[in-house]
């Protein structure tokens, strides 16, 4: 079993403040991460990827606080972590990428070539390990770069907008794997795209302004919709509900919204 946990957790970037949050994530399943753009919801992928550090609080592993150098690279070695804007290395082999990635993860040098195929033929690039990443299309390299997330079976996988620039079809494909990923592990996926949550997430947690507003499984986010709220699914007609009452809660206590 794996568990991840924010206790508390506040990160100030500039004028903007993310928390303080604190956030539990299950042992399994897809968790949706959703909000507006400036919600916070990329500078929290990159606290429980370890790249930034909280100005307070704690990210738990399995009940131990990762704060220590050591303890941050053993956690590191058990994350698959794909974040929203992405270098790949253009003139290297895709198989090559992966194998620096597999010795970045410290997996034994003994299981690199398996784990190798194994994420290549998860993402259905195992055709493709001797060309060069500049060679691939956009959504073949937004594959790739899940394959390095996969290497190694990870623990926790943190997807920051994976499926930006994809085609529909290349979205359905995407959201195949996402969902096969969180069979084993959790997975936090970060959208703004409501219908990848709707169709693949059991639990849902919106940012709003740095806050968290809602934690739970998504059917209860629908059932706050209101028949009048704008959206074209239940899940944006009870997104748009809960930010509305927030705006409201806010106003009635003298809070700027």
């Amino acid at each position: 079993m794996t568990s991840v946990e924010l206790r508390d957790v506040q990160r100030s970037v500039g004028r903007f403040t993310l928390g303080p949050i604190s956030l539990t994530l299950p042992d399994s399943g897809v968790v949706g991460l959703v909000g507006a753009n400036g919600a916070g919801k990329s500078t929290l992928m990159r606290l429980l990827a370890t790249i930034d550090r909280p100005d307070s609080g704690t990210l738990a592993w399995n009940g131990a606080v990762v704060s220590s150098r050591t303890g941050r690279m053993s956690y590191r070695t058990r994350l698959g972590f794909v974040p929203q804007d992405v270098a790949l290395p253009q003139r290297a082999r895709c198989d090559d990428y992966l194998w620096h990635a597999a010795w970045l993860k410290r997996l034994p040098a003994g299981d690199r070539r398996a784990a190798v195929e194994k994420a290549l033929a998860a993402v259905s690039l195992i055709d493709r390990a001797t060309e060069k990443v500049q060679t691939l299309s956009g959504g073949m390299q937004r594959r790739l770069s899940l394959a390095q997330a996969l290497l190694g079976d990870p623990g926790l996988l943190l997807l920051d907008e994976p499926t930006v620039g994809l085609d529909p079809q290349q979205r359905v494909s995407f959201r195949d794997l996402i969902r096969e990923a969180g069979r084993s592990a959790p997975v936090l996926l970060a959208t703004h795209l409501t219908e990848d949550v709707r169709l693949i997430a059991q639990t849902i947690v919106v940012l709003h302004e740095g806050s968290v507003l809602f934690q739970g499984p998504v059917a209860e986010l629908e059932a706050l919709a209101t028949p009048d709220a704008p959206g074209d699914s239940e899940l944006e007609r009870g997104l748009s509900t809960l930010i509305a009452d927030t705006g409201t809660d806010a106003e009635t206590r003298g809070v700027r919204s």
